[in-house]
């Protein structure tokens, strides 16, 4: 794995402050063809692997969902995210009939989850997705928000929400405690999305590119206000240093002194 394949630091952060990143256009149509054939004959789910297992174990002989993965550009998003020696925990393989108009309630795919360390989900598009197929919708900044599965099903639509309008080959990696939902389909075709949850077997710490470590964007990146969540800004920002402190090792690192002032407790 070379540094051109890992993500900088600029891009963390964002990831960081938004619990997503979106990379378009990342797999090539030989593969992406290759993937709906797989969901249509049922190879990607009938061979589902087991909870724990390595990833790289899993669809070695696959042309599709296995070329995909062992990208180089896939495979330094996952190292930068969650590092080397990742484990499968689970997949799902969606085929969304033509003119399906039901969609999903907002979900977090989880139970409550406090950890510091966190797994990643790669939402993967393989043929164009226009805003009337539907596709998956995001809540930016939603990561810190601990929710369990459906709690959050009676909400309806958000300032801000991203709607995943995409060219084919898009894929979406994302904090598992992100809110998201798929859309109905308002299309004659079928619609398909592959999504992959990894776990980390390392301490996630600097697992990425660092020549940009210092770079003075970061700051601004983890102060975004997303608005949806009111005057709770602040609130944000402050679990984003949070995690950014684990990140880079660095108790020390702050944003406008939001954690330092409520850590000084002189003895």
């Amino acid at each position: 794995m070379t540094a051109s394949n890992l993500l900088n630091t600029v891009q963390i952060a964002n990831f960081v402050a938004d619990g997503l990143l979106v990379f378009d256009e990342l797999v090539p149509d030989n593969i992406n063809q290759q993937v709906m054939r797989e969901l249509d004959e049922n190879q990607i789910q009938g061979r589902a692997g087991v909870a724990g297992q390595y990833l790289s174990e899993l669809w070695s002989n696959s042309q599709g969902i296995g070329a995909m993965l062992r990208l180089p550009a896939v495979q330094g998003i996952i190292k930068s995210l969650v590092g080397p020696n990742s484990l499968y925990d689970h997949h799902a393989a969606h085929r969304v009939p033509a003119r399906h108009k039901e969609g999903q309630f907002w979900h977090v795919d989880a139970i409550i989850d406090v950890r510091t360390h966190f797994d990643i989900q790669l939402f993967y598009f393989p043929h164009d997705t226009p805003r009337e197929m539907g596709g998956t919708l995001f809540l930016p900044g939603s990561h810190f928000r601990r929710a369990h599965e459906f709690d959050i099903s009676r909400y309806q639509n958000f300032r801000g929400q991203l709607p995943i309008v995409c060219k084919a080959g898009t894929l979406v990696a994302g904090h598992h405690g992100l809110w998201h939902c798929a859309q109905p389909n308002h299309t004659d075709a079928m619609r398909y999305m592959i999504k992959v949850r990894i776990n980390p077997t390392v301490r996630q710490k600097l697992l990425w590119d660092t020549s940009d470590l210092n770079n003075p964007e970061v700051s601004n990146i983890l102060s975004r206000n997303h608005r949806w969540y009111g005057d709770d800004d602040r609130l944000e920002v402050c679990n984003r240093i949070k995690l950014w402190r684990f990140l880079i090792d660095d108790d020390s690192f702050d944003v406008n002194y939001w954690l330092t002032r409520i850590e000084n407790q002189p003895a």
